[in-house]
């Protein structure tokens, strides 16, 4: 298959190098990622300044746009040819509930989805010691099977990968999107020159769930079995996507020996 890589963290960040390692065995990878970090920009794309494609080698260019904009160009100036599938990621730290309106990698998971690609948004529940190299065997496994079993046109999925050995993640579970909630705190402080500024200090104080066609919320999913749940939380069109994932789960929920 031919993959597109991008992200939101930047094109050298450890996410997406290990994850075009463990693919480019087995698959023609591609990666146009922003040039440097762009975490929280969300969907946006740029309209008033010239955006730039550097080419580094080996199928690897940067961009001086955002995630979407890094897409965008490699679906229309880059490719040789409309890719197979466009994953995101990985990245630093989970992206659950309101997390996908502001995500950066999600956007560019967006975009692909958006040009009828089948797409992935992919992300490490951890805040610190990221275990990319086993995050990416299991992205290595969804791959293999979207490969095998193709899913429908546009479809997106979201993928929160729990950060602990690939041995200790025991399967996966197709999930609804749930809500996360934040304190909303805003920090003012003073600036060398006696200004006033100020920057927001939110964190996520904990989930409620939200009802949908899954038998358990994303959030809940995760928080509760991070050591043997794969979330897979999939926007629309959601409903040929999770039959194909429960198919599957009946047959053999596992995701190696």
């Amino acid at each position: 298959m031919l993959i597109l890589l991008s992200n939101d963290d930047g094109v050298d960040s450890e996410g997406i190098l290990a994850l075009r390692e463990a693919l480019a065995s087995t698959d023609e990878v591609w990666v146009v990622a922003p040039e440097a970090e762009r975490t929280c920009i969300g969907h946006a794309i740029t309209l008033h300044k010239p955006l730039r494609i550097r080419d580094l080698g080996n199928r690897v260019f940067s961009t001086n746009g955002t995630p979407a904009d890094s897409v965008l160009l490699a679906l229309r100036v880059v490719l040789p040819r409309k890719p197979d599938l466009v994953i995101s990621g990985i990245n630093k730290g989970p992206n659950m509930g309101q997390d996908v309106s502001y995500s950066g990698t999600v956007a560019a998971a967006k975009e692909g989805a958006f040009a009828g690609i089948t797409s992935l948004a992919v992300s490490l529940n951890g805040r610190s010691d990221f275990l990319f190299g086993h995050a990416s065997r299991a992205v290595l496994d969804i791959v293999s099977r979207v490969g095998n079993s193709p899913l429908p046109p546009s479809t997106l999925l979201n993928v929160n990968i729990p950060n602990v050995p690939y041995g200790d993640i025991r399967g996966f579970v197709v999930t609804t999107l749930g809500k996360r909630i934040y304190n909303g705190n805003i920090i003012e402080r003073k600036d060398p020159r006696g200004g006033t500024y100020t920057g927001s200090a939110e964190t996520a104080k904990n989930s409620r769930p939200s009802k949908g066609p899954t038998s358990m919320p994303w959030i809940e999913a995760i928080c509760q079995s991070p050591r043997s749940t794969w979330t897979l939380p999939v926007t629309p069109p959601w409903t040929s996507s999770r039959l194909y994932f429960q198919e599957e789960r009946h047959e053999n929920h596992t995701l190696h020996p």
